[in-house]
């Protein structure tokens, strides 16, 4: 059974470890997450009882791990792009670190698409933490009602209330944020930051690759969201070409926010 573990837990590493980032913020987190899921998961595999996958089981596991991690920590503000965007403009050794990456590094590509994916780990960290876990398990990692009923243990009923809710609100911050999907969006990130990583790159031509971007003028907004969560599920936060310069990125609007919100307890 061992083996068997060893087999799965590889096939699904790459995901668990992204999923985990995407619920932290932090490269360290999700590595140490990471393999302590494994050794919990290698010291209890006489209590796996074959009700589920195995892989929904080591998602429970770390799922459970990421929620200790998470669970005294305060929630991100749907404003953390505006507040990462002043505190870098007045930070000149974060653009100094950013270009560095961008000129040695071959992860340090600015890419629109991964940039979307980057939003909505920013983003989706303003959710209640119950709402954030089931958005990610659904909509980027794909598993079913049931198995998230199983991971988070709720109610299949609650499971598709917390998505439902998720889906909802991300939605709708969205559709005011986004320039990319809405004229009168407030964020312009994508663009502003195109223009300093690629001033030689015609954003408009980069932006056209994009079905979220291509639709949106014709499209819904439930199918504008199943569009960006297309582009979310395409992207490795930790094997694209952008993956360096997109981690340094969360690291300082991680480092903002955990300022941000510990003057407002002051």
């Amino acid at each position: 059974m061992r083996e068997v573990l060893d087999r799965e837990f590889e096939a699904c590493r790459r995901q668990l470890r992204s999923y985990i980032l995407r619920m932290t913020a932090s490269r360290d987190d999700a590595d140490d997450i990471v393999q302590e899921t494994y050794l919990k998961a290698a010291s209890r595999l006489d209590t796996f009882q074959g009700n589920s996958s195995l892989k929904t089981w080591i998602f429970a596991i770390a799922s459970n791990l990421a929620k200790d991690n998470l669970r005294t920590r305060q929630r991100w503000t749907e404003n953390v792009t505006d507040l990462s965007r002043e505190a870098a403009l007045s930070d000149p050794v974060f653009f100094q670190e950013a270009m560095h990456i961008r000129l040695s590094s071959e992860q340090g590509n600015f890419e629109i698409a991964e940039h979307i994916a980057f939003c909505f780990t920013c983003i989706a960290k303003s959710l209640p933490l119950e709402q954030q876990l089931c958005l990610l398990l659904k909509e980027v990692y794909e598993f079913k009602v049931t198995e998230i009923a199983e991971i988070i243990v709720q109610s299949e009923a609650m499971v598709k209330y917390y998505l439902h809710s998720a889906r909802s609100r991300m939605i709708q911050v969205f559709e005011g944020r986004c320039a990319l999907i809405h004229k009168e969006g407030a964020c312009h990130q994508c663009s502003e930051l195109n223009g300093i990583f690629n001033p030689k790159q015609k954003f408009q031509e980069e932006v056209v690759k994009i079905a979220m971007a291509r639709e949106a003028a014709q499209a819904d907004k439930e199918h504008l969201f199943d569009l960006r969560m297309k582009v979310v599920q395409g992207i490795d936060p930790f094997e694209s070409g952008a993956a360096e310069l997109q981690l340094h990125h969360l690291t300082h609007n991680r480092k903002v926010m955990e300022n941000y919100l510990e003057k407002k307890q002051d």
